[in-house]
């Protein structure tokens, strides 16, 4: 029988050692924690969206592409709807985005314990337990730990990354990989919010507004997007400054400048608004200050818009000057922010960068540097958007990981 180490007991630590000992192969998985599936109670805001109807490759980013799509299309979206569904969970439909009928991101952890528990004695559970390194002696792995080493045929990485150490994503997978002859790309903080630079940002903190969403690096447009932006004491924070942000950490890595620009009225052209500006003058002449956009923003959004085209708050609407309309416009259509930084590892969902999946032998997740040893997760240089998908990654890796782990065996130890 088969003996494999899985090292993290997170989403794709959880699939792998199910993969592995549904397999037939017997399996100790390694967790730092007191149980596995922590990181999971947090996944979308508590209510767990585990996958997306919409499997796009635009919505997942690495420097191999088509490595990813291989991976999604060997264990698929509805695959893994299958197995959740089989393991219990109801799934509830919200225009594409998956979540547990229960709306409790602890069943998906639930289910997924209640499994490995189920699988016993083929998996035997080793919690409170911190790896602290792994290695290949005479054809075996050993992962060391402060109190015991544990020998296997075949290890699985699936430490998950730097983001969100307090559920205990602290990187250490990045350092056994590396000591085993892998590289890494530079993790940096994706899924988090944006420092801005510019002095209002304070007094829109609180403001939920839906915009348009354009990063500009070294002036030239790199991503775009669409949703409700939460304005922050810091700067720019909602889903589509999330999607965006992997792009953001990765440019001002290299010294490039990043600019947010925000169309807080989608809906109209600068013409259009200005005309309804123009046409609001009737009723509006003897309002002064953010009274004469009320209706329109927030105040403190209105506040903003009008200072920064220019527009004195202590001013009638009758006494503004004849392109004030214009400007005011032109300031709604393209709210900008100077960014100079992403929010550090606590705050960031995922990271983007870890190993090339160059360096893995096909969809098997195995190394192609070192026999045996599989990886899996957000170890990997694969990062997706909002929505589901960085835990479809978790389960496809994790899934393909396991079964290749537990029915492979390298030519090697043949």
């Amino acid at each position: 029988m088969k003996k494999v180490i899985v090292v993290g007991g997170g989403a794709s630590g959880l699939m792998a050692s199910i993969a592995a000992a549904r397999r037939g192969a017997k399996v100790i998985l390694t967790e730092k924690n007191r149980q596995a599936g922590k990181k999971l109670l947090v996944t979308g805001n508590g209510r767990c969206n585990f996958t997306n109807r919409n499997q796009q490759l635009s919505c997942y980013r690495s420097g191999h592409p088509r490595r990813v799509q291989e991976v999604l299309e060997a264990f698929s979206m509805e695959e893994t709807v299958a197995f959740f569904e089989e393991l219990g969970i109801f799934v509830k439909d919200r225009a594409g985005y998956l979540y547990p009928a229960s709306g409790q991101a602890s069943s998906v952890a639930d289910v997924l314990r209640l499994e490995v528990r189920r699988l016993s004695p083929l998996i035997k559970e080793a919690y409170n337990t911190e790896v602290l390194a792994v290695e290949r002696k005479g054809g075996l792995f050993q992962v060391k730990t402060e109190g015991w080493t544990y020998e296997g045929d075949a290890v699985i990485l699936a430490c998950g990354s730097e983001a969100a150490p307090k559920t205990g994503s602290t990187g250490d997978g990045y350092r056994f990989a590396k000591s085993l002859g892998h590289q890494v790309i530079l993790p940096l903080p994706a899924l988090t919010g944006l420092y801005a630079r510019e002095n209002d940002r304070g007094t829109l903190a609180g403001v939920r507004m839906d915009a348009k969403v354009t990063l500009l690096v070294d002036g030239q447009t790199c991503a775009k997007e669409e949703g409700e932006v939460q304005f922050a004491s810091y700067g720019l924070s909602g889903i589509p400054i999330f999607q965006v942000s992997r792009y953001v950490s990765r440019a001002l890595e290299r010294g490039s400048a990043c600019k947010v620009i925000l169309d807080v009225c989608p809906g109209y052209t600068a013409d259009a608004i200005e005309e309804k500006l123009l046409k609001r003058e009737a009723y509006t002449k003897d309002r002064k200050g953010t009274d004469i956009l009320l209706g329109m923003f927030p105040e403190k959004l209105s506040q903003v818009l009008m200072e920064r085209a220019g527009i004195s708050l202590k001013k009638h609407r009758r006494e503004w000057k004849e392109n004030d309309c214009r400007r005011l416009a032109e300031q709604m259509k393209g709210l900008s922010f100077q960014i100079f930084g992403c929010r550090g590892y606590e705050q960031a969902q995922v990271c983007t960068g870890g190993v090339p999946l160059s360096e893995l032998k096909g969809v098997s997740m195995e190394s192609a540097i070192v026999p045996g040893l599989y990886l899996a997760g957000e170890l990997l240089d694969v990062d997706g958007a909002c929505g589901g998908y960085n835990l479809q990654w978790a389960w496809s890796s994790g899934y393909l990981a396991g079964v290749h782990a537990a029915e492979c065996m390298s030519e090697e130890y043949l």
